[in-house]
This record gives structure tokens, sequence and C-alpha cells, in this order.
């Protein structure tokens, strides 16, 4: 079974789970954050890669307003039907989800684009992340979230339970030698090469005791 098929089995049945720890207090205001440094306003288009089961759209939406646009595109039908199911009770107009896998964006041009906990599970994150700069017009900025072991000292048992956490829930890697962690942070590393050799205006700032490192870039004019 290839990777996307993979991450398409383990997350349609547990979308439910997924989202009781993707709209978790803390992880919110991380969400929050992140859509803060796209520097979108009202009337803006944003794409979210990977989007789940909608966590970031009330940060987005709040952003672009009723004049804007937010596009959510996902691979996975069971976080779509999620996110679609918060559009509704939400009662949006303007923000709608896609079918598509995050590496070939089914997506024109955006003002701003977001991708959240995506490119560690990614086998080629680097060319999704220059596909991705691609989809957003000169001067809108591209931001990327993810997790890692802290660099602080002090959170030395929190990066083990990391370790834990994602050798649970990488699908397909649970039995393998290899560490999903590191892996995870390697794939992070790559997109972060493409992203900075590309864009400009960089910023970088890490989240939750450091676990959650941020990045983002402008795209030049």
């Amino acid at each position: 079974m290839a990777e996307p098929e993979l991450s398409a089995s383990f997350y349609g049945t547990a979308a439910g789970l997924y989202d009781l720890v993707a709209t978790a207090p803390g992880v919110m205001s991380w969400r929050r954050r992140t859509v803060e440094t796209l520097g979108v306003s009202a009337g803006d288009t944003v794409v979210e890669m990977g989007c789940g089961t909608g966590a970031n759209m009330p940060f987005l939406r709040e952003q672009v307003g009723s004049d804007g646009r937010v596009v959510g595109v996902d691979l996975v039908p069971a976080m779509l039907q999620e996110a679609q199911n918060r559009i509704e009770r939400a009662g949006w107009k303007n923000v709608h989800v896609v079918e598509g896998d995050a590496t070939q964006p089914p997506v024109d041009t955006a003002d701003a684009l977001v991708s959240t906990f995506v490119v560690g599970m990614l086998d080629d994150p680097a060319g999704a992340t220059r596909e991705w700069l691609d989809c957003v017009s000169p001067g809108g900025r591209v931001t990327l979230l993810n997790a890692g072991r802290s660099p602080r000292a002090v959170t030395a048992p929190l990066n083990l339970g990391l370790r834990l956490f994602v050798r649970v829930a990488a699908p397909g890697r649970r039995l393998s030698l290899t560490s999903p962690t590191r892996e995870l942070e390697r794939r992070w590393a790559e997109a972060r090469d493409a992203l900075f050799e590309a864009g400009i205006d960089q910023h970088e700032e890490r989240l939750g005791l450091g676990l959650v490192p941020l990045m983002s870039v402008r795209v030049p004019e």
C-alpha cells in the first residue's frame, strides 16, 4: 500500500479522535499564531494544504472575512466530512473543501497558503513545498507548522512523549526500525530548506515549549 493510501486509511478511521486533539486549547493557540503569520487581509483567498478536520478554518475565516475565500485541501474523505460539518455549523458561505493530494495542488493562485502538521508525512516534502510556493501570488506568504523535539534541556520528558506519540500516529511506520521522529524532523528540514531557498522575509519561531516549529516566508514579487 502506498504512503498516501496508508495515510488515508489511518486518518480515515481516526478522524473524530484526531479532531479532539486538533482542537485542544493549547493546539488551537498554535493554530491562531500560525494564521497570524500569513498577514492576510479581508477579501483575500487562502489555501490550506492538508486541512484535516478544519481546525484552522475559524482563524482563516476570521482573517479573510465574508468577502474572502478559504479553500481546504485534503486526501481523506472522512477528514473532509468533519471539516464540511464544521463549515455548515458555522454557516460559512465562503469556506470550501476539496478532495485532493496536497503534493499535486488542485488549486490555482492564492494570496496565501498554510499547512500544519503535514510536511513531516510527505515522501518529498521539498518538492511539495516548491509546488505550494508556486500556488501563491507574488507578495503572498506561505506558512508551515510541524512538530519536533524541543532543543530545551528541561523538556526532555516532553520529547520522550512526542517520540511515543509519533511512533503510534505514524501510518505504516510503527514497526519500522527507523525512528519516526527522526524521519519527521528530516522531512521538516528538507521543507525548510526549500522554503527558505525560494522565499524572502523569512520568519521562524518555536511554539509549545519548543516542540512546535513554525516557519514562514513571502513569495518574491
